[in-house]
């Protein structure tokens, strides 16, 4: 139903000068399987890439971005696992997105993973945080496809924004 852009955040290219957003670049839009499993089977799973790194895969035309029109009241699902671990999280958290598994599949943006210091992070980031319907059947979802059994948590970007201290889950599943 969708084309679908992978964006590549260089951490080599992070600095406190640069401006946030400026190591975002896209890599590749595709609309088809075939295209998806050529890009895929030929790039660095997570567990791979550099600390600092962030893959993204999202909608074509919407920006990995808070600031994006169709992000900006959003916000996002996110998980956390051990180092090495979010290849299997990112996989098939991809594969359910460009599957249009979710029954709530429209209001989702698209996917991050995250490689840090101690940790990497999967999120799935949607349209409209006061949906609740929407988020609480796509949070469900999501762990469903995932076998994820642990709790798992929806901030709003807007309150991300204004917190310096990290902002509380709205949801949580």
């Amino acid at each position: 139903e969708n084309a679908w852009t992978f964006w590549f955040d260089n951490p080599q290219g992070k600095s406190r000068a640069v401006a946030w957003g400026s190591t975002i670049h896209p890599i590749h839009t595709f609309s088809t399987v075939e295209d998806f499993w050529s890009l895929y089977n030929n790039i660095h799973h997570p567990s791979k890439l550099n600390v600092g790194a962030d893959f993204h895969c999202f909608k074509d035309k919407i920006e990995p971005k808070w600031e994006d029109p169709i992000c900006a009241n959003g916000g996002k699902w996110t998980i956390s696992c051990g180092k090495g671990k979010s290849d299997t999280f990112w996989l098939h958290t991809l594969l359910a997105l460009i599957g249009e598994q979710f029954d709530f599949g429209d209001e989702i943006c698209g996917a991050v993973v995250s490689v840090r210091k101690n940790q990497e992070r999967v999120a799935i980031w949607t349209k409209n945080a006061a949906n609740e319907t929407a988020q609480i059947s796509i949070g469900k979802q999501w762990k469903e496809f995932l076998d994820y059994k642990d709790s798992i948590g929806f901030v709003v970007h807007e309150d991300a924004k204004r917190s310096d201290k990290g902002a509380k889950n709205r949801y949580t599943v």
